[in-house]
């Protein structure tokens, strides 16, 4: 159960995420892997202000730096 509960708000907080930073996302799966890493990034930094919150600032943050390297090697 909490595997289905940590995909489904990684998926969330990834599109919300992706929203966030004007991109389309980056699907379904890139959504909740960016939005897992972020929820791990988020909590890292901020500590427990609410799952869902830490999970889409990090997933922001983490787009923001994808966004980047992505940048520099066009």
């Amino acid at each position: 159960m909490q595997l289905a509960f940590l995909l489904l708000i990684g998926g969330l907080a990834g599109w919300l995420a992706a929203s966030l930073v004007r991109g389309r996302g980056l699907g379904l799966w890139g959504n909740i892997g960016i939005g897992v890493v972020g929820a791990l990034l988020g909590g890292t930094l901020l500590g427990p202000f609410g799952q869902l919150v830490t999970a889409t600032i990090g997933a922001v943050l983490l787009l923001w730096v994808v966004r980047l390297f992505q940048r520099s090697r066009d």
